[in-house]
């Protein structure tokens, strides 16, 4: 059997690449598990500082495999193995960084969107581009799961807009909603990529880390509660090796331990 997704590690970065081309990389039950086992992998890797994810072909991820669906009862959706996926991105200690040079429709934007960063081509000559839909609604399904990783990051009014109307719409009209952080020229994505692999391997893993959590956590009713908490974050990581190691590398103008290690992409 051919495999749908592939690992590759190289200066601290898991490239995790879909690629079943053929089906549009359809989120079957093949590629699931084989997407679940490479991000378990990447993450479990301590020489591992970021994931990128990825794609072959024209199309980052049409959703879910409807072959595969069809005929199937409720208790047998593949669609229930994908919360696991998608938690594991959200959750991940280490940055994810999604690179789309193609459309992402329903779950394949709930991949994206479970991502820390995503950076997506515009169409330009001979490239199409990526492009998004909420495509459920148009075949009588509901954007449910993706919704948990999709709606923290669009603007309340455009979520409305595009969930409800299935509508394409362009890498610039995700970027201008929040669902990508950068939309750009075909001939600066990997580049643009590469940028942002750089900037966050000059952060400190265990910062990363509590950092990623701290941006997850939902505020409680009590903002001295909330103080609190954080004070007691922040005096945890300024007495931590890392801080120590940090604040010693910035009073003696050297690079911090961590860093030292990163290979630039560029």
């Amino acid at each position: 059997m051919t495999d749908l997704v592939h690992l590759d590690v190289s200066a601290g970065r898991a490239t995790v690449t879909l690629d079943s081309p053929a089906n549009r990389n359809a989120l079957s039950a093949q590629l699931r598990r084989e997407l679940r086992g490479h991000l378990e992998a990447a993450l479990a890797d301590d020489a591992v500082r970021v994931v990128v994810l990825t794609h072959t072909g024209p199309v980052f991820c049409s959703g879910m495999d409807l072959r595969e669906s069809r005929g199937a009862g409720s208790g047998d959706q593949g669609v229930r193995e994908f919360p696991a996926i998608l938690q594991m991105l959200w959750d991940s200690p280490k940055p994810v960084v999604a690179r789309l040079a193609g459309p992402a429709r329903a779950g394949g934007v709930g991949l994206v969107a479970a991502c820390d960063i995503a950076v997506a081509s515009r169409a330009g000559g001979e490239a199409k581009g990526a492009t998004f839909a909420f495509s459920e609604v148009r075949i009588g399904v509901v954007p449910a799961v993706i919704s948990v990783t999709v709606l923290p990051r669009l603007l309340p009014r455009a979520a409305h807009e595009l969930m409800l109307t299935g509508e394409v719409f362009d890498a610039d009209r995700a970027a201008a909603v929040g669902l990508l952080n950068a939309a750009v020229d075909p001939g600066e994505l990997d580049g643009t990529v590469d940028r942002y692999v750089d900037m966050l391997t000059l952060g400190a893993p265990s910062a990363l880390a509590a950092t990623k959590a701290m941006l997850r956590r939902t505020p409680s009713d009590d903002m001295g509660e909330d103080l609190d908490a954080m004070l007691a974050l922040s005096a945890e990581f300024f007495a931590s090796d890392e801080g120590q190691e940090g604040m010693a590398a910035f009073a003696e103008k050297r690079t911090p331990r961590w860093a030292a290690s990163a290979t630039p992409s560029s």
